[in-house]
């Protein structure tokens, strides 16, 4: 995760470049909401909330000698910064990750109040989000859903998911590397969730700065194509530590990558014992209906919670 996030400029599809939400910004902004349909993101509706985003990218790199090493993770922020102290750093950090976790707790209301499940798709770029999501929406058949598309540019992934008739709205990060909880907020107050939906979230591919924002879903899932290497969880342990399920995708190229599954699960499991994992192939079927299942059986566990 980016110790100090630069997110800067995200635009929900539809908005002029001008009208985006500016992440990166140090002064205050304000938002005014007009929630039409009963969505409480933990504050009152048509409202201004002022927040204040220290943010900027604090990829500390300090190079030393005529060799130029690059030294990262030093300190106890986890980064270097050249003139700013380690209590600056994680005092910034934990700034934004309240502010953050604040949205993800409205998110969170909406989503129970509504029984509806959302699913945090996050991975490398390249892995088959996309490919994997149009798949789903085509087996769930008529399950109410809707999708958030999150993408730096283009609304390429949201045209190709309404290609499959289900709705979906994009949002553009700009720099930012991930959605967070504010973003997606905003993109559902849009969509208009019908109770005992589910929610797809596609983040931005990036297995490192979404692992540490909370977007108020009810699961992260991350897929890992198996022509990434089966050290990839022990290269990027965050973000398979806070996976409630690991999906190993494309597994009809296996064959043709020397691909040892039984490595991939046991690295998996190394940063995350508790892991569930299923091995799918998007392109060919396999596998699907796994997951198919376990999508259906927490969408009933959410509703019968809320039913509770």
């Amino acid at each position: 995760m980016c110790t100090v996030c630069g997110c800067g400029g995200a635009t929900l599809e539809g908005q002029a470049r001008g009208q985006a939400q500016d992440h990166g910004q140090d002064a205050p902004h304000h938002h005014h909401h007009d929630h039409t349909h009963g969505h409480d993101h933990g504050h009152d509706d048509d409202h201004t909330h002022d927040h204040t985003h220290d943010h900027g990218h604090a990829h500390g790199h300090h190079h030393h000698g005529d060799h130029g090493d690059l030294h990262y993770g030093a300190g106890a922020a986890g980064v270097s910064v050249p003139g700013m102290s380690q209590a600056r750093l994680i005092e910034i950090e934990a700034g934004i990750l309240s502010k953050n976790d604040a949205f993800a707790d409205g998110n969170r209301r909406v989503l129970r109040a509504l029984g509806a499940f959302a699913v945090n798709l996050v991975s490398s770029p390249g892995s088959g989000k996309t490919t994997l999501l149009c798949r789903t929406i085509e087996k769930l058949g008529g399950q109410p859903l809707a999708v958030i598309e999150g993408d730096q540019q283009t609304s390429n992934d949201a045209d190709r998911i309404r290609a499959t008739g289900a709705p979906a709205i994009q949002v553009n990060t700009g720099k930012g590397c991930h959605l967070d909880a504010h973003m997606v907020g905003h993109a559902m107050d849009h969509l208009a969730l019908p109770r005992g939906a589910m929610l797809f979230i596609e983040n931005v591919g990036n297995l490192v700065c979404p692992a540490g924002f909370d977007l108020g879903e009810d699961a992260k899932v991350a897929i890992l194509s198996v022509t990434e290497g089966e050290d990839k969880p022990l290269k990027y342990p965050d973000m398979f530590t806070v996976a409630r399920l690991a999906i190993l995708n494309k597994t009809d190229l296996a064959p043709h990558c020397d691909v040892d599954f039984d490595l991939y699960e046991a690295n998996l499991r190394r940063v995350n014992p508790g892991i569930e994992i299923l091995r799918v192939s998007a392109r060919t079927g396999e596998g699907m209906e796994a997951w198919i299942d376990w999508l259906t059986a927490r969408l009933a566990e959410k509703a019968g919670g809320a039913a509770a």
